[in-house]
């Protein structure tokens, strides 16, 4: 199988996951593809994670003038809270400033929080410009930057203002993890392990047996996890990619207990994988307590997240206060919250009804 390459098929909004190492610099074989795929292009807007700026804008940049493509940009501030209306107004801003046109392309480079916010602008600005992600961290690169979800943050409800719009294209660079603090990058392993609870069995067992090798960034293993998780995500969202039939709920795994977390202790108190890594393990601890899923499943999942670096010490969240802003997911259908809890590692299906009570004995077990 092709761990280079990964096909979204949507149609006409069908678009390549490009999986590379060292491909910045304007002799890319890479981004000469993505560049003839963009044609016909005269503008290029980038917008940049602060911490990488440095790294990637300028070989970006290079590659675009090469082909006589002008090129703007301007740089985001790291974290959760940059995602807010008053950082997607400025985007906005400077977009007019740049004389930025239907012709003109938007590329993302960072983690997923301007991947998500570039996105949205992308989207919105001038009733829609084509998008390039190119995600810099491990969550990004196998989760966020794959399947069109953009938005900003609201206080008290996180992503809650957004739109689908798909990239035209992603170019994952895994040379971009080298610099990755260790925190970041630990954090992105949440979703990797995510994709083997919610939908495939041997990726999980895959994971057990390459944690060290992934705890120490070796290129090898790191391609291998990441294209699966694309695949993994690329298929979702060739099924259901505007939430419709509900295979893709799938993915909110941990989610529910997760934005609630972010929302209630702060945006950025937690990385959004560590938030994860808590959600899922509440979300098991329910599927026991339901007596849907074996301890046995419950205990490797809370193994493979100790083993990769996460912690799963639920003792410091309060249920009751995380309960209303579960309430303000937009995951909750025609008033009902609904939470993803396995069946068994590599299913999960939607089970409503949960009661606070019933949360709160669960996390006990």
């Amino acid at each position: 199988m092709n761990d280079n390459v990964v096909q979204v098929e949507l149609s006409s909004r069908s678009y390549t996951i490009h999986l590379t190492e060292n491909s910045f610099g304007k002799n890319s074989p890479i981004w000469k593809q993505v560049l003839s795929d963009l044609q016909p292009i005269k503008h290029a807007f980038l917008v940049a994670d602060e911490n990488v700026a440095a790294i990637a804008v300028n070989p970006i940049r290079d590659c675009f003038e090469a082909a006589a493509i002008r090129v703007s940009h301007t740089m985001i501030a790291s974290g959760e809270s940059s995602k807010c209306v008053s950082t997607l107004v400025n985007i906005w801003e400077q977009l007019l400033a740049s004389k930025t046109d239907r012709k003109s392309v938007v590329i993302a480079i960072g983690g997923g929080v301007v991947g998500d916010l570039a996105g949205f602008a992308a989207a919105t600005f001038a009733r829609g410009l084509r998008l390039i992600q190119v995600p810099t961290t491990l969550l990004a690169m196998v989760d966020s930057s794959v399947g069109g979800k953009t938005g900003i943050n609201l206080p008290s409800a996180k992503n809650m203002i957004g739109a689908f719009w798909q990239p035209c294209g992603v170019v994952i660079d895994t040379s971009m993890l080298d610099s990755l603090p260790e925190r970041e990058y630990l954090s992105g392993f949440a979703e990797v392990i995510k994709y083997g609870m919610i939908m495939d069995a041997e990726f999980f067992s895959r994971l057990e047996a390459l944690v060290e090798p992934l705890r120490a960034r070796e290129p090898a293993a790191l391609r291998e996890v990441i294209a699966t998780c694309c695949r993994c995500k690329a298929s979702v969202v060739s099924d259901d990619e505007f939430e419709t039939s509900g295979r893709r709920a799938i993915l909110n795994y941990g989610h529910t207990f997760a934005h609630a977390i972010e929302a209630t202790q702060g945006y950025g108190a937690l990385l959004h994988g560590e938030a994860v890594a808590v959600g899922m393990a509440m979300a098991a601890k329910l599927a026991v307590s339901l007596k849907m899923l074996e301890r046995s499943s419950l205990d490797r999942q809370t193994a493979l997240l100790q083993n990769i670096g996460l912690s799963q010490n639920l003792t410091k969240f309060d249920l009751r206060k995380l309960w209303p802003a579960m309430q303000s997911d937009k995951k909750v259908e025609q008033g009902k919250l609904g939470f993803i809890l396995p069946r068994k590692i590599g299913l999960v299906e939607r089970v409503e009804g949960i009661t606070l009570q019933q949360l709160q004995d669960a996390i006990e077990i």
